[in-house]
Order: C-alpha cells, then sequence, then structure tokens
C-alpha cells in the first residue's frame, strides 16, 4: 500500500487500521486497474473534453491517474456527495484544497488541476463516517464551480496523457525506472512487487511516472507539481531529480547504519575477547593491569577512613567500573571520581597541643602592635585548649568542633593574611588559602555535578585535598569582593561553608556525600564590611584591625622590613644601618598607606640600589641617611598639606573620612556669588553627604542672628560648597560640623583655625550625633599635622582604642553641639562678632570640654 494511499477527505480523519474494502481493492489492484483503463481507452479522445461533474475536495491529498487509493469521508456534504455519486456512474472531480485545516472549503480554497476518479468501494462504518476506495483516471481542469449545494458541482475539462513515443521520453523512463529499482532496494517498506509493477509499465511513461509518485515519500504540494507539469518529459525529469536526491540520503543512511553495526560487532567481539583473556588470565594465576588498578582503588577506598556513606558509594561505582572495558567513555568519568574520594584527607589532623605562651611568642615575633587582636586570638586558643581538655575525658569531640568564624576586616596591609599565618604556626596546623575577589560562581564552591564536561569539585574540597589534613587553617581571602550574577550567589554557597552547625556535613555538587568541615579553622579577610552580605557577615566574629601610626610603622619597618629586604637582596652580613630619620622620610614622603605594603617596596628599591652599588664596587655609606633616601628614591611624592595655607580664607574647613586605605582628612570649600539663595553641591557626593549640606544651610539661615551673620545673606546670594578631590566619591552624614563651620566662616569672613580637624553628624537643632571610625580618622588627622581633634561628646569610648602616642599628641574636643565645636574650631574674632541676642546663654568665649588623654 503506497504513502498516498492513507488520506483524508474534506474533514475525514486518517486510520492507520487497514479495512475491508482497502484490502479487498488491493488485492484486486491490477485487475480493477486493467479493466478500468481497458474500458476507458476507446472514450478517451485526442481533444480535451468538458462536463460537469460532483467535485469533492481533499485534504493535503492529491489523487493521480492510474492509482488506487483508500478515504475516509465524515462531513455532511461530502457523505451527500457520494451517496448520489454511488447511484449515478460513481464519477466524481477530485481536487486537493489549499488549506488543510479549513473545512467545506469554496470555489476560491480549491486548487485548479486535479484528477476524475470513480468509486470503485463504498461502506460504512458504526460512527457515521464513510470508506471509500477510489481510482484515478485521468488528469482534468477545473473550469467554473457551477453549484455550492447541497455539494460542489462543477465544469470540468478533461485534458488527457500521452506520451509522444520519442527516443528521449524512452531514456527518461528507464532511468527513472533503475533509480526507483534502486530505491525499492534501500527502502524496507516498499514491496519488491513494485519492481515487476514497474516494468511493467515501462511501455507507458504515464503509467510509470504516476506509479513512481505514488510510491515515494512525497510532499503533497509535490506531487501536486508533478500532476500540474503538461508534459511528460518534465514530469520525468522531476522525478529522476526528486529520486537522486532520495538514493543520496538513503545510501548515506545506510552508510551510517552499517558502520555503526560494524563498530558494535567490533565493541563486542573485543568484550568476548578481553572477557576470554580475562578467564585465561585467572587460571594462570595472572592479573590484567584494569584488575591491578580496580585491585589498587578498592585497597585505597578501604584504607582511606571515609565515611560509612562514602565508602558506599565508592565501592557502588568502583562496581561499576570493574565493569566497564577501558576504552568506555564513562570510564574514565569514574575513575577520576574515585581518585578525587580516595586522595581526601578523610579524618587525618595535624593539631598539636596548644601552647598558649608559645602562641603568645609566635604573635609577638611576626607582628609589632596589634595588641587588642593579638589578645584576641589568644583568647580564642585559649578557649580551644580548654575544649582539648573537657574532650580529651569526656571523649565528646563535638565540644571541639563549634567553634567561631573570625574575619579580620582592616586597611590593605596591615597583616591580616599573615595574622592567619601566626595562628596557623601557633597551632601546629597546615595553612591553605582562597582568595575569593571576584568569584561569581557558585560552582566555585560548591563544584560541578558529574553529569557536566569536565566537572571537578568546588575550591574547598580542592584547597582540603591540597592541605592533605581535615583540619587546616583556612583562610577564605577578600570575602567582601565576593559578586554575584545569573550563574548563582557564591556568598550563598558560603553560608553552609562557615555555619558551624552545618558544616560537618558539607555536600560538594561533584562529590555528593558529605565531608566533615567541621574541624576547619576558617578565618576570612576583608577591607570593608559594608559589601558582605548581612546573612554571612552574621556567621562571622568581627576582628577589626586599623590603619598604623607612623611610629608604628617605622618600628615595623627597623624590625621586620628592613632586615627582611636586606636578607632578600643579598646584604646579609653587611653592616649597614639604616637612620630612623631615613625610614620615617620614605613614611611621609613617599608612601601614603594605613598599612606597609608600599613602605616595604620602598625599603626594597632603595637596598637594591646599595646591592647595586655593592655589586659595582662602589663605596657605600655605612649608615643610610635621609641624603641617601632622597638619592635613592628620587623626589619626594607625597607632601602633608599645607593646613594653614589652605583655611587662611574664610569659607574652608578640615573633615575627616574613612575609606578602603584609613583615614585621611578632607577640605570641605564654600564661595559665595551673586544669586537668588540658591545652593550648588559638588565634589561627586552621595545622597547623605549632599543633605548633610543642604541641613547646614538650613541651620546656618535660621541661626544667622545668633551666630553673627547677616539674616537676609541669602536673597541676593548663592552658595556653591565644593568638596575635594572631585573624582573620588564621598558619602556619609559625619561631615555635618565640619560643612557647619565652612559655611559659618564664609558668612561670617572669619577663616577657621588650620589645625583643627573635626567629625560628627549633627541635626536642625544643633545637636551633634556620633559617628564611626574614630581611630582611623584621629589617626589620618594626625598624618595631616593636625593637633586638634573635634569629635562628639557620645564617641568619648572610642578614644580608648586609640595608641598612647596619639593621645599625647592631640587634644580631644567632644562636642555635644555646634556651639561646642564653634567655640573651639574658630578664633577669638568670631566669637567677638557674634550677637548678644541668642536664645541660649552659653559660655561662647570659653573653650568647650578639652580633653587630652593621658
Amino acid at each position: 500500500m503506497t504513502d498516498n494511499e492513507k488520506n483524508i477527505v474534506d474533514s475525514v480523519e486518517e486510520t492507520d487500521q487497514p479495512t475491508p474494502i482497502e484490502e479487498a481493492t488491493v488485492a484486486e489492484n491490477d485487475e480493477v486497474r486493467d479493466e478500468t483503463i481497458a474500458s476507458d481507452a476507446d472514450d478517451i479522445a485526442i481533444e480535451p473534453v468538458e462536463e460537469i461533474i460532483p467535485l469533492l475536495p481533499l485534504k493535503a491529498t492529491v489523487i493521480l491517474p492510474h492509482t488506487l487509493v483508500p478515504l475516509a469521508a465524515a462531513q455532511e456534504r461530502s457523505l451527500r456527495l457520494i451517496d448520489a455519486v454511488m447511484q449515478s456512474d460513481r464519477m466524481v472531480a477530485m481536487v486537493m484544497q489549499k488549506d488543510d485545516e479549513q473545512d467545506n472549503a469554496g470555489p476560491e480554497d480549491i486548487l485548479e488541476i486535479g484528477s476524475v476518479a470513480t468509486i470503485h468501494q463504498m461502506m460504512r462504518v458504526p460512527d457515521g463516517t464513510m470508506r471509500l476506495a477510489v481510482q484515478g483516471l485521468e488528469r482534468m481542469e477545473i473550469l467554473e464551480v457551477v453549484e455550492e449545494e447541497p455539494f460542489l458541482k462543477a465544469r470540468i475539462r478533461r485534458t488527457p496523457e500521452i506520451a509522444p513515443e520519442t527516443v528521449e521520453i524512452e531514456a527518461l523512463a528507464r532511468n527513472a525506472h533503475e533509480l526507483f529499482e534502486r530505491a525499492v532496494g534501500l527502502v524496507q517498506h516498499l514491496p519488491d512487487e513494485l519492481l515487476i509493477a514497474s516494468m511493467n509499465a515501462l511501455d507507458d511513461p504515464v503509467h510509470l511516472t504516476y506509479l513512481i509518485t505514488s510510491n515515494l515519500r512525497m510532499e503533497p504540494s509535490e506531487r501536486q507539481h508533478v500532476l500540474e507539469l503538461t508534459d511528460i518529459a518534465e514530469k520525468l525529469k522531476f522525478l529522476i531529480g526528486y529520486l537522486t536526491k532520495e538514493l543520496e540520503v538513503l545510501e548515506l543512511g545506510r552508510k551510517i547504519q552499517s558502520d555503526v553495526q560494524e563498530e558494535m560487532g567490533k565493541s563486542q567481539r573485543e568484550y568476548f575477547l578481553r572477557e576470554q583473556m580475562k578467564a585465561i588470565q585467572r587460571e594462570l594465576g595472572e592479573t590484567s593491569d584494569q584488575e591491578a588498578e580496580i585491585n589498587d582503588l578498592r585497597e585505597q577506598i578501604e584504607q582511606s577512613g571515609m565515611s560509612d556513606e562514602a565508602r558506599k558509594e565508592a565501592q557502588r561505582e568502583l562496581d561499576r567500573l570493574s565493569k566497564l572495558p577501558p576504552a568506555a567513555a564513562e570510564y574514565g568519568v569514574i575513575k577520576t571520581y574515585l581518585d578525587w574520594l580516595v586522595s581526601l584527607p578523610w579524618g587525618k589532623t595535624t593539631e598539636q597541643p596548644i601552647d598558649i605562651q608559645k602562641a603568645r611568642a609566635i604573635l609577638d615575633e611576626d607582628h609589632y602592635g596589634l595588641e587588642k587582636i593579638k589578645d584576641r586570638i589568644l583568647e580564642y586558643l585559649a578557649v580551644r585548649k580548654l575544649k582539648q581538655d573537657i574532650a580529651a575525658e569526656t571523649g565528646d569531640e563535638n565540644v571541639i568542633n563549634r567553634e567561631p568564624i573570625l574575619v579580620f576586616v582592616g586597611p590593605p596591609g596591615v597583616g591580616k593574611t599573615s595574622l592567619a599565618q601566626s595562628i596557623a604556626r601557633a597551632l601546629g596546623r597546615e595553612l591553605t588559602r582562597m582568595s575569593l575577589g571576584g568569584v561569581r560562581d557558585e560552582s566555585e564552591i560548591r563544584g560541578h555535578r558529574r553529569t557536566y564536561v569536565g566537572a571537578m569539585p568546588g575550591r574547598i574540597i580542592q584547597a582540603i585535598r591540597r592541605a592533605g589534613t581535615s583540619d587546616p587553617v583556612f583562610v577564605l581571602d577578600e570575602v567582601d569582593k565576593l559578586g554575584n550574577d545569573w550563574r548563582g550567589d557564591p556568598s550563598s554557597a558560603l553560608l553552609e561553608v562557615l555555619d558551624p552547625e552545618q558544616n560537618g556535613d558539607f555536600r560538594d555538587h561533584y562529590l555528593d556525600v558529605p565531608f566533615d568541615l567541621s574541624k576547619v579553622m576558617f578565618i576570612a579577610t576583608a577591607n570593608m564590611l559594608d559589601t558582605i552580605p548581612a546573612p554571612l557577615r552574621d556567621r562571622m566574629e568581627i576582628v577589626e584591625l586599623s590603619s598604623y601610626t607612623d611610629e608604628d610603622k617605622l618600628e615595623i619597618a627597623k624590625r621586620y622590613l628592613v632586615p627582611k629586604q636586606m636578607k632578600a637582596n643579598g646584604l646579609i652580613g653587611r653592616e649597614i644601618a639604616w637612620e630612623d630619620d631615613a625610614l620615617m622620610a620614605i613614611i611621609q614622603h613617599y608612601t601614603r598607606e594605613a598599612g606597609v605594603r608600599n613602605l616595604e617596596r620602598e625599603v626594597g628599591s632603595a637596598t637594591r640600589k646599595i646591592a647595586t652599588r655593592v655589586a659595582e664596587g662602589t663605596e657605600v655609606p655605612s649608615t643610610i641617611t635621609t641624603a641617601e633616601i632622597r638619592e635613592y628614591l628620587g623626589r619626594p611624592r607625597f607632601f602633608y598639606e599645607e593646613l594653614e595655607q589652605r583655611t587662611s580664607q574664610p569659607g574652608v574647613s578640615i573633615g575627616v573620612g574613612v575609606n578602603a586605605f584609613g583615614g585621611d582628612i578632607m577640605f570641605i570649600e564654600a564661595t559665595r556669588m551673586p544669586g537668588k539663595g540658591g545652593m550648588i553641591v559638588t565634589g561627586q557626593l552621595g545622597d547623605v553627604m549632599k543633605e548633610s549640606a543642604q541641613a547646614a544651610f538650613s541651620f546656618v539661615r535660621s541661626r544667622a542672628a545668633e551666630l553673627g551673620i547677616d539674616p537676609d545673606f541669602y536673597k541676593d546670594s548663592d552658595i556653591h560648597i565644593h568638596v575635594p578631590a572631585g573624582a573620588v566619591p564621598k558619602d556619609g552624614p559625619s561631615a555635618g560640623v565640619a560643612i557647619t563651620t565652612a559655611l559659618v566662616s564664609l558668612l561670617s569672613g572669619v577663616p577657621v583655625r588650620g589645625d583643627v580637624a573635626m567629625t560628627g553628624e549633627f541635626t536642625l537643632r544643633g545637636q551633634v550625633l556620633p559617628v564611626g571610625g574614630i581611630k582611623e580618622k584621629a589617626l589620618g588627622a594626625l598624618r595631616a599635622g593636625c593637633t586638634t581633634f573635634i569629635l562628639p561628646k557620645r564617641n568619648e569610648v572610642d578614644l580608648d582604642d586609640l595608641p598612647d602616642e596619639v593621645r599625647d599628641e592631640m587634644t580631644f574636643v567632644l562636642a555635644d553641639t555646634l556651639d561646642d565645636a564653634l567655640a573651639v574650631s574658630m578664633p577669638v574674632e568670631f566669637h567677638d562678632l557674634r550677637k548678644t541676642e541668642q536664645k541660649r546663654e552659653p559660655v561662647i568665649d570659653a573653650p568647650a570640654e578639652a580633653v587630652t588623654v593621658a
């Protein structure tokens, strides 16, 4: 049965079940065709014949002449048509409609070329539809539709097709037959009987053309194209081209199938030979390389000390591996997975008994200053030592494992990572480090699932494997620089890692078995806390490291940096001394930082200059002074601001801010120009700082008379507030006091004192509120040369964190109101200008509470 024998009439549904009509009609196919053609041969004239007959539209079906096709009809109009033609001559015109989805197609919805067919058999089925066996007789053309009810009738013109007896037609017919013969041999669903039918039709090219067309897998549009062609030679040429293309596809498919079967046969043959080889080796008492490898893995699994769940999974994967040939693609995947499992340090520890005195000595040896930080670390070690003693008495290891996660927060170069190294030395543990800066993929933490090509464990498991122990000191560097994007949020993945309640059962996506991280001592480092997500910050204990003072840097350079660089540059054993003034010159004029990283670079640069002269045989001074530093390092690159010069004009005050490199001063500048009372704020300021400027402007306007300022100053003037440097973003409320002081100075015409720095948020009622970063701000003000520092009174407790030398060299003023701040920051001339009509009567000329902390 051909592909064209399963079609749909009108809205008829196609069925794959053969019907009795189909079977009977197919069996009588040759006889019916011969009889029909014979009976109609005498009636076919050379000239086209016009007549009016019923018209039946078909959906996605083309009835070709000389072909027998089973159909099914379901629509009421189609059933009426069939009943009518079955009672007459059974002749009907069949044509394909343009849209397959349309029901009740009209004259404009059908094609013009179709076939005249006869209904040989008709059978009604219980669901109300009809099954038909129709045979195409000859090609026809619709001239016009003459009736639409109760069914379509059309005037048609029969266009008989007679092939001329030429050599070209004969050659084309034979070529088409040969190609079709090859196609039948390659396509399983085409029966061999078609070859006989095709050979019998060689004498009739028209019959051959439609026989081949009806039995190929062609689209309805392609069959319609064959039917519409009027020249038999063109029909055969189109058919030959289609057959040639189909044969290329079929032969390629046959070749691919043959290659696959050959490869499968080869693999099966290798498998059987390999199994026979194994049996022979077992009889001889020998083992193959694969068996030796599997036995080695099995032994490693037993000796690894992994958990029961991990061992069970490893054994299961090992059993799978033993059944696979080494050439299998999955063999390498399983082998790599097992190698990871057996190489992890399951239960291996290196911790030694904790000696607090030894730990204190190590911390003092490695770091200068940082007394509070050292005390916190020693507290941690002392608590762990006591827990170890309890665990030894009770046998409960869980007492030890739940430890706080420390995070060292401070500017770059203050020793955060080196502190972790000292802790590892004090504990006798291995140290491993992972930088989190720029990590955006969650899989970097948890690993990739084994379903991905090139999958591997996350960086946590990789670092544990490198350390070779399950209890290393694990440094998570730059935790504040984690990112997130469409690949996931690694900070969320760290929540499980850093939670003592959960990390005892950490599951990497690649391993998919629990690994105990509870014995790992995690230490995180960060420059700022603001960018660390709150849930992650909640799991860590924050230990803040502030910037170093110049004196701290001097001691660090003398004790650590100079000896280290002398050794690194081959100058050990040479009596070369460094003056304190020379080192201080490097600190103050060649570096500007909170830590000592750049200081070490500059010391190293000067040391290399000395090493070059020694290697050249040039005389080197025995003492390095500021003159040699100027010669080795060139001109100074940093200078302290000329505070008196910058603040010598009215409208300039000195504020203090904190950034990733520590504290530093910033000048608040204000100027006045003709205008209408507007205010401009520049300097790349954030919204909070802009609001502080607006509040300062409103405060000064509301209390202008009390401050000795013309109350109508804003009517004919605009105020411009600028905070250099303009390329550096700035924000926060702590510049409120400094901005207000700059406005008061501008509008009163009296300059601010040049040695006074200030910080603090303020309210519209003049109250000074506490702010953060007092230690860093005080150190920045001292480095800049300020001798007086105004801060909120409620920040008095923060003065305890300041080093002794800072408290000795600076005067700290605790301000509760803006009047207290102005009493110190403004000179006596300002107070002489103030009005006496004030709402309250503070003693303005008397200094505010000045506190020199001993």
